[in-house]
């Protein structure tokens, strides 16, 4: 296995726009994904982006990036675009998708990630989940869940679903956040494919993978990554920011 790890960002964020050059305690977002992503080891790491002031902020950070479209549909589109721009010859057969927006993302949730395609020579996805935090948290919409069947040893599951909806009943609800692992051939499959009906019913774009049949296993997180979706995540991941210092 010969993993790539892709940051997929672009200005154009409806409820934060700029939210890759946010400044959290003297750096711009995107650069904290990047060193987060560098401290995993799991592979090179390039950010995919849709606009020429995130290219000029990560190499001036000493990172990689590659400009694509922005007018690409969606962050899988855009990884994909930056990896045939990065690697024509096809030597990298696994991707990490790692989110823009999630700026201290622990390397061992992106090690996890990409360990599951390793250990699970059956999976063409892997993703990540975290047992919910707060009752609260299964009737929220915009805290989507998976619906797994767990290996006995309850560190990973196969998704059977995912939902915005309401889960009912005993045992943990689990919550689904954004960090993608694709075999090579699976990345281009799915992004090949239309918008599935599932998929555009629930807003959750994971649903096209499993309605074209492909095979998701989602790694149990012991801690949620704070994301940054709002001016009020923001101010809260510069908090965070300055509690640690300059730890990750």
């Amino acid at each position: 296995m010969t993993p790539i790890l892709l940051i997929p960002a672009r200005m154009a964020a409806t409820r934060l726009p700029g939210k890759p050059l946010a400044d959290i305690d003297g750096v711009p977002m995107i650069v904290r994904v990047l060193r987060q992503a560098e401290a995993a080891q799991v592979g090179p790491v390039a950010v995919a982006a849709g606009d020429a002031e995130i290219v000029e902020a990560v190499q001036a950070a000493g990172g990689r990036a590659v400009l694509t479209d922005p007018d690409l549909a969606s962050g899988s589109d855009r990884i994909l675009a930056a990896l045939e721009d990065l690697d024509p010859s096809g030597r990298f057969d696994v991707v990490i998708n790692l989110q823009g927006d999630i700026p201290f993302i622990a390397p061992e949730a992106i090690r996890a990630c990409a360990g599951l395609l390793d250990h699970r020579p059956e999976a063409d996805i892997s993703t990540v989940m975290v047992a919910e935090a707060d009752p609260a948290d299964r009737t929220n919409p915009d805290m989507p869940k998976v619906v797994a069947a767990m290996d006995p040893k309850g560190r990973a599951g196969r998704a059977l679903y995912f939902t915005r909806s309401v889960l009912y009943g005993d045992g943990p609800v689990w919550i689904h956040h954004g960090i993608y692992g694709y075999r090579r051939a699976a990345l281009e499959r799915f992004t090949a494919a239309p918008p599935s009906p599932l998929e555009q019913r629930e807003r959750l774009e994971q649903l096209r993978a499993l309605e074209l049949g492909m095979t998701i296993w989602s790694a149990v997180l012991d801690e949620a990554p704070i994301s940054v979706d709002n001016p009020a995540d923001l101010e809260r991941a510069r908090a965070h920011a300055r509690r640690i210092g300059g730890r990750a």
